[in-house]
């Protein structure tokens, strides 16, 4: 009897290995899960207080001002289409995070698709803000006092991710950071901001972060601008700024306050290398109040298209000489071994792919008809610093320095638009 029984103990043993083998098989099979939208908004008009997701390929009319509560979060799904009627704004005291892709991204723009016909996102008193692959356009519109309104603007010490990003219309600052903000500014395509004033990129009051790979036409003031502030030098504003493509900037604010390719003054510190500065009104800007010491700057490459542009700021125009401004005497920033400072029309040409000269004075919301790809043979090509030290690795997105310079080596790392 006991001789019959260990024969089926054995099998009864390899039965029950085979079904828990079976079971694990099962319960290892790679899955997508499919993840609902948290709390889906319907297609249609939307207003007032406001979380949730917006879903892909949905068309959503804004008809009045946007909020969302602290605690509260807005979403986007790839592709959803926002039209902004009675020029309204999104106002953010809670997270934004809008995440379209490079094949679907999300769209925002006004219901009369003219610069300076929406209120944009006022995110000063946000918990984070997060805009990846996103069309933003013609924002700017009037506030109550009849200023127009910034872009994307934050003043507190949160996160703040903006990627490869269009933004084009907007009459006066476009990402407007201060008081601690931590920024990742990567990748983004910025084209014909700003009216007679505003910056592109305005950090102040102890911000830290990473600027780079972005293209910057036409900006009405400076393409990118560091201070800290005149009272309280503490927190200090700390930028790393690399791998950026500024064109035709400054022109329209004029003589008076010419913007620049990029401007650091009261005590504010930074690395700035591998640009490229083309046609701006003035290039390279470091005031003495500047952390002077701990700018470091290097292998940019300085250039101008023709002799002179004309200032159509004042009456008659006055010709202005590019190369006399790439390094403003009312500043202590001076040309370093390692640029490329162009001396004539054929010296340090960086050779993009297209480049129309004559759109130095471009009006707010018009296309930008350049290709900053560089060719074979450019001289930007292999005259990048990559060694230098970051102050803000963290919030460099995962990128580094490159060997060439611009928003576009040739490696294909840079600006993917």
């Amino acid at each position: 009897m006991k001789t019959k029984q260990v024969p089926l103990l054995i099998a009864a043993i390899a039965m029950a290995v085979s079904i828990v083998s079976c079971s694990k098989k099962e319960n290892t099979k790679e899955t997508t899960p499919v993840i609902p939208p948290s709390h889906p908004i319907a297609a249609g008009n939307i207003s007032g207080f406001l979380k949730g997701t917006l879903l892909t390929g949905i068309t959503y009319t804004v008809t009045g001002d946007i909020t969302v509560k602290k605690g509260d979060t807005l979403a986007s799904q790839p592709g959803a289409i926002i039209i902004v009627q009675n020029n309204s704004q999104f106002t953010i005291n809670g997270v934004l995070q809008i995440l379209g892709t490079q094949a679907n991204p999300v769209s925002f723009n006004s219901d009369k698709n003219t610069p300076g016909t929406w209120g944009g996102f006022q995110c000063d008193t946000a918990q984070a803000v997060t805009i990846k692959w996103a069309h933003i356009n013609n924002t700017g519109g009037l506030d109550p006092t009849a200023s127009p309104r910034k872009t994307i603007a934050v003043a507190a010490p949160i996160n703040v991710d903006i990627e490869d990003c269009w933004i084009t219309g907007g009459e006066d600052d476009i990402v407007a950071m201060k008081s601690g903000a931590k920024i990742t500014v990567l990748r983004n395509t910025f084209a014909s901001n700003g009216s007679t004033d505003g910056e592109c990129i305005n950090l102040k009051t102890g911000v830290t972060g990473v600027v780079a790979y972005n293209v910057i036409f036409s900006q009405a003031g400076t393409a990118i601008k560091l201070e800290t502030s005149d009272t309280s030098p503490i927190p200090q504003t700390s930028v790393d700024i690399y791998n950026n493509t500024a064109v035709d900037c400054g022109w329209r604010r004029g003589a008076g306050e010419p913007g620049r390719g990029v401007s650091i003054d009261l005590n504010a510190k930074a690395n700035v290398y591998n640009n490229i500065f083309v046609n701006n009104y003035e290039g390279f800007e470091m005031y003495a109040a500047a952390d002077v010491t701990h700018v470091n700057y290097g292998n940019n490459l300085y250039y101008a298209s023709v002799d002179a542009f004309a200032d159509n700021t004042v009456t008659p125009p006055v010709p202005v000489n590019i190369r006399a401004n790439f390094f403003p005497t009312d500043g202590v920033g001076k040309a370093q071994a390692t640029d490329l400072v162009s001396t004539s029309l054929t010296s340090f040409n960086p050779l993009f792919n297209t480049f129309v000269a004559s759109e130095v004075a471009t009006a707010t919301g018009a296309v930008d008809p350049n290709n900053y790809h560089l060719q074979s043979g450019s001289p930007a090509i292999g005259k990048g610093n990559t060694s230098f030290v970051l102050f803000n690795p963290s919030l460099a997105g995962g990128t580094t320095p490159d060997i060439d310079l611009g928003a576009y080596p040739t490696d294909g790392k840079g600006n993917k638009h």
